[in-house]
């Protein structure tokens, strides 16, 4: 009933901003909520199943976004047939020189160190000629509108299991040089390397347009203008008594919401099920006491790279989905302390363990998020009314931009103090 009970509490939200305010705001919330729950529930997977301490939520979900444009986007033959196969070879070379380098690692018994070095130093100039030349001829087609090499043309909707399978292994590479250190210092580690991820998106331009984003990336409904031009979407929404370019948006926006929701209820229950099996009481047992699970001969290790790897891949799927809805990547809007604070505040406030709890604090939170700051606007409007303009009016009402942060401060305070363990706590 309580989980009921708040469930509804956040849908009459909604309905409330659809009532006064619009409902393309409203049905904006919820696709964003729906995304924000499938992150938060990836995070719950690491944190509470299996108490991993991961900050560096907003890199999988970067490498979402990576695959939305690699997948969907079309190819560009002039950049390929410029440099694109270049840069193919100089990545091919790299991983030949990397496993050389591992294999004079292993096998040589005398100056093994010194013959790895040689081996990665001059590997690393000779992959940097051949990767430079690709890179500039590839940047110097088009750079207004293109400068990169495109994706590979399929159906968007491919992109969001791919994003997964990015998130995945970058996850497998983290994971087997991070979960061996004590929890804050992986904190530090998966921070550092989200940091990196981004970095890397915002100046291969080759690979993202960098910081002039990538526009006009496919989605799997149909686009406003095409459905203006309907004759007979136009008639229905006449009928209802709607304006052909309202309704053509709420359409729109309720599709998306249609294909987000069927992805958060498989993800939920697949969640569900992997908790409630002997698979997720190992977890949990893990999480409670290490020694006393190792000691029955349980894996620690390897299970938490299993679900480290699971977690991410379930935020790559949503960052794909983001990046769909938004219909461009803007690497620059990526910003790992930020917006992982943010997603650690949806599962410890929704509850930190419960699954149900991790959704219902994706949707509570981003709620906030988005309208704390009108709100507080109204709010210092309402209070400065009967003040004359001056700089103290004006400060204030400024202050209302700041609104957000304070907001989520206080909530994530008043919940740990009366409720601990969260709105919904695990059982």
């Amino acid at each position: 009933m309580r989980g009921a009970m708040l469930f509804g509490l956040v849908a009459l939200m909604i309905v409330a901003t659809g009532l006064m305010q619009s409902w393309n705001s409203a049905l904006l919330i919820l696709n964003m909520g729906l995304v924000s729950a499938i992150m938060s529930l990836g995070l719950n997977l690491q944190w509470g199943f299996a108490g991993l301490l991961n900050v560096g939520v907003m890199g999988f979900v970067a490498l979402g976004g990576l695959a939305a444009v690699l997948v969907g986007t079309a190819p560009i033959p002039e950049a390929w047939a410029a440099g694109g196969w270049r840069i193919v070879a100089a990545l091919i070379f790299a991983g030949g020189v990397i496993a050389l380098a591992a294999v004079a690692l292993r096998r040589l018994t005398r100056y093994r160190g010194l013959a790895t070095l040689a081996i990665l130093v001059a590997g690393f100039f000779v992959y940097r000629w051949i990767f430079d030349g690709g890179v500039a001829a590839v940047e110097a087609i088009n750079p207004a509108s293109a400068g990169n090499l495109g994706g590979l043309g399929l159906p968007i909707l491919m992109a969001w299991p791919v994003g997964g399978l990015l998130a995945a292994g970058a996850a497998w590479i983290i994971g087997k040089t991070a979960l061996g250190l004590r929890s804050d210092y992986m904190a530090i580690a998966t921070l550092g390397i989200a940091e990196i991820i981004i970095a890397v998106l915002k100046n291969e331009d080759w690979l993202t347009r960098g910081v002039k984003n990538v526009f006009g990336i496919p989605r799997p409904v149909p686009y406003e203008i095409n459905l203006q031009q309907s004759a007979s979407f136009v008639e229905r929404a006449q009928g209802l008594g709607l304006d052909p370019v309202t309704a053509s948006t709420l359409w729109v926006k309720t599709l998306y919401a249609g294909l987000f929701t069927v992805v958060l209820v498989v993800l939920l229950v697949l969640a569900q099920l992997a908790l409630k099996s002997p698979w997720g009481r190992m977890m949990r047992a893990i999480r409670d006491n290490e020694t006393a699970a190792e000691a029955m001969g349980k894996n620690v290790t390897g299970r938490h790279l299993q679900i480290f790897i699971l977690g991410s891949a379930i935020c790559g799927i949503a960052g794909a989905m983001m990046t769909t809805l938004d219909s461009q990547l803007t690497p620059a809007s990526y910003q790992p302390l930020r917006y992982t604070f943010l997603i650690w505040v949806m599962v410890i406030v929704g509850g930190s363990g419960n699954n149900f709890g991790a959704v219902l604090g994706g949707f509570l939170i981003w709620f906030l998020w988005v309208q704390v700051e009108p709100m507080g606007l109204w709010f210092l409007e309402l209070v400065t009314s009967g003040m004359s303009d001056g700089p103290v009016k004006a400060h204030l009402l400024d202050s209302a931009a700041h609104m957000r942060l304070l907001t989520m401060g206080v909530v994530l305070l008043v919940v740990l103090r009366f409720a601990p363990r969260g709105l919904l706590p695990e059982r």
